[in-house]
């Protein structure tokens, strides 16, 4: 009930507010030195916790792009040259050519079910068997992958939901400030609250500030993850076909 009068309050004078804000000499304004310094104590520490959730963030974001353009351009690189060996029936060249495409998502899964095969291959094994090894390579390879792709996006995700809340204890402390000050200053006018709104409005600002881009990305860098998943099934698929032509050859 009482925040819902100051907010009834404060939304009806915005124009005074602002005015009271701007004005010369008043101390609020947007200076953020001056407004650091008249924040409370747990106003800064929620400042200081979404600068490093802001940090984090970022950091992650730097990360993933970095190593999803490393995954796209080396995968690139590497489809055609490995193709053109397995069409030779060049196993060991095609284990060579992922070897030096170590960044490439589909070249770690398409080296672990080559080498499976050509283990199998040299061995007295079922030719089932041969297959159905290679098969669980793959599958396993692609579930690796799939968890290095998806490192450091579920901390965004979490920074993403979160700081909206965080700038929110912010902004709740803000308005415990400006009771207080009414409270100290035995006035009910705009000057009073004046701090306290800043500060809220500061929290919640800095809040939106973190929570926003780390959504964007936390979703643009899932529907990369969600592509990569599904050339590496593409690609897992044409191996399983190109070993079970291999069989079929030896058998003639």
């Amino acid at each position: 009930m009482f925040v819902a009068n100051l907010a009834t309050l404060v939304l009806s004078n915005i124009p005074a507010l602002a005015a009271v804000m701007f004005q010369e000499g008043a101390g609020i304004g947007w200076d953020p030195i001056s407004l650091w310094r008249q924040m409370g104590v747990l106003a800064k520490v929620v400042v200081l916790i979404l600068f490093i959730m802001s940090g984090w963030s970022i950091g992650i974001m730097i990360d993933r792009a970095m190593a999803y353009g490393a995954a796209r351009k080396q995968s690139r690189m590497f489809a055609p040259a490995v193709a053109g060996a397995l069409r030779e029936g060049k196993i060991d060249e095609a284990i060579k050519v992922a070897e030096r495409n170590k960044k490439s998502h589909l070249a770690k899964v398409v080296t672990a079910g080559l080498q499976e095969f050509r283990v199998h291959t040299l061995s007295s094994d079922i030719p089932g068997e041969q297959i159905e090894a290679s098969r669980r390579a793959l599958e396993r390879a692609e579930a690796i992958v799939h968890a290095e792709l998806k490192r450091g996006l579920g901390g965004l995700a979490t920074i993403g939901s979160t700081a909206p809340f965080v700038g929110l204890f912010g902004t709740v402390v803000g308005i415990l400030n400006a009771f207080r000050g009414i409270s100290e200053s035995k006035q009910t006018g705009l000057g009073a609250v004046a701090s306290g709104i800043s500060e809220a409005l500061v929290t919640t600002a800095i809040g939106l500030f973190v929570a926003i881009p780390a959504v964007w990305m936390f979703n643009y860098f899932t529907n990369r993850v969600e592509a990569f998943d599904v050339e590496m099934d593409n690609s897992s698929s044409e191996l399983i076909d190109y070993f079970l032509k291999q069989r079929n050859l030896v058998r003639k």
